[in-house]
């Protein structure tokens, strides 16, 4: 889930919701959203390798 920040850059949160803090993790920010969907997919892909 990509979403963009006031700040103009855009950050990658995980699906699923955190149990203990009950937010999404913060899985990086990148000035792009292209950065940030390139990043999806490589999260994605090593979760499965």
């Amino acid at each position: 889930m990509i979403r963009k920040l006031k700040s103009g850059k855009y950050r990658l949160y995980s699906r699923k919701k955190d149990e203990k803090t009950g937010r999404r993790r913060n899985l990086g920010t990148f000035d792009t959203r292209e950065a940030a969907e390139n990043h999806e997919r490589e999260v994605q892909y090593f979760k499965r390798h």
